[in-house]
């Protein structure tokens, strides 16, 4: 099985660095012009399945990209941030200034452990599948995946980068035993392959 994983394209929030998990935005009139440059980015790879978080920015992302068809998958919401949702990093930090959310998660939302185990579930069950599957879904959630994926701890998330209508490519390599690995990552329309 070989996963692209796409983050949303931009909302009010990313750009302004604040925390979006529940919170359902929209995209921008530029979120939806990358959601759509990342579709002509990606024309010609056919997926087997197709999957989108629940979240309005995902499933528009994949709408706009050339698959209204998605499959609402709940597992690929974004981190569930509780009580920091709509809040920036120095707002957080004002009043918690070591706060990391790969050691320490969110009050009233997801902590480390629940967020590692919704990825763990989600790895598991695509197990079974073949062939190339899209997933639409987002930032926070996509680093966590990534790490699960090539079994690294969570808290190694934290150096893995992923634009807005970026896509990454994940797979088992066929020549070592099917070992997990990350072949490409956060790749852009402004920053092809």
């Amino acid at each position: 099985m070989e996963l692209y994983f796409m983050r949303h394209g931009e909302t009010a929030w990313s750009l302004t660095g604040q925390h979006t998990g529940r919170t359902d935005l929209p995209l921008t009139e530029h979120g939806e012009a990358e959601a759509r440059s990342l579709g002509a980015l990606l024309r010609g790879v056919t997926f087997d399945h197709v999957f989108t978080s629940p979240r309005l920015r995902a499933r528009r992302t994949a709408g706009l990209a050339g698959h209204a068809e998605a499959i609402v998958e709940p597992d690929l919401a974004e981190w569930d941030y509780g009580d920091y949702d709509g809040q920036r990093m120095d707002e957080i930090r004002a009043h918690r200034p070591a706060w990391d959310i790969y050691t320490d998660g969110c009050p009233g939302g997801e902590s480390p452990a629940q967020i590692t185990a919704r990825a763990d579930r989600l790895i598991a069950r695509w197990a079974a599948l073949t062939g190339r599957v899209a997933a639409f879904s987002h930032g926070h959630f996509g680093r966590v995946l990534a790490v699960r994926w090539i079994g690294l701890p969570l808290s190694m998330a934290r150096h893995f980068a992923i634009g807005t209508a970026s896509y990454s490519i994940l797979d088992r390599d066929p020549g070592r035993d099917h070992r997990p690995r990350i072949v490409q990552w956060n790749i852009t329309p402004a920053r092809p392959a």
